[in-house]
């Protein structure tokens, strides 16, 4: 495969923390291994398309978030395209709507039930940097968090990271779900850029390809000044 598609969703809904920069680091990243990158912007007015390789969901304020869930409802473009294999990176506002259910603007609501997850509300604000150790990678990760919830796992769902700095799920102890091929984190930054070893990773999975290490020294520079934070 040298061509993927990266569907970046409601960018105009989810791109409050900066993770619509998501979709840049993996089309940069994907140029090292010799593949093109296409990325799709879909608005919330516009259908979901089903043959994408990579979707990304960002962060958001509840009323966001709530009008995302409205138009990825209309149709189950997302939940077909994973069966068919494609990764889903959700972020935050993302992670929550991909769950069971979550609360917003002071009321329960059903999610897409993509993770066997739920969110309910905290009794703080989880906002400032949050340090994990990603076991899928055996890597340290970094990203900023912002959010009120508390999200928990169902005994089948394995933990995205666990966290070694921050609040991650709202326990201190979790940050994250993962399944199969959909991701979904607390973890801001944009992480892919604080991460680069993620998007490499991401890459991999939609393509069924194994890629040898790259040398990116302006990525892995970045990367070690934000984990110090």
């Amino acid at each position: 495969m040298t061509q993927i598609r990266v569907v970046r969703i409601h960018n105009e809904l989810l791109g409050t923390y900066g993770d619509q920069g998501n979709a840049e680091v993996l089309a940069f990243r994907a140029k090292f291994h010799g593949i093109t990158a296409n990325i799709i912007d879909v608005s919330y007015s516009d259908p979901l398309p089903r043959n994408g390789n990579i979707y990304l969901l960002g962060g958001a304020e509840d009323s966001a978030q709530l009008l995302s869930l409205e138009a990825l409802r209309r149709e189950r473009a997302l939940e077909d395209a994973i069966d068919d294999g494609a990764v889903l990176l959700a972020i935050c506002a993302g992670f929550q709507i991909v769950g069971n259910s979550f609360w917003a603007n002071g009321r329960e609501v059903e999610g897409l039930g993509i993770l066997d997850v739920a969110s309910v509300p905290g009794k703080k604000r989880c906002v400032g940097e949050v340090k994990t150790k990603c076991s899928i990678l055996n890597l340290e990760l970094s990203g900023f968090e912002n959010h009120s919830g508390v999200t928990k796992l169902s005994s089948g769902v394995q933990r995205f990271a666990s966290v070694s700095t921050g609040f991650g799920n709202g326990d201190k102890k979790t940050d994250g779900a993962l399944s199969g091929n959909v991701f979904g984190t607390y973890m801001h930054g944009p992480i892919l850029a604080r991460n680069p070893e993620l998007a490499d990773l991401l890459l991999t999975r939609a393509t069924g390809r194994q890629f040898s290490k790259i040398e990116d020294p302006l990525a892995t520079k970045y990367a070690h000044i934000a984990a110090r934070y």
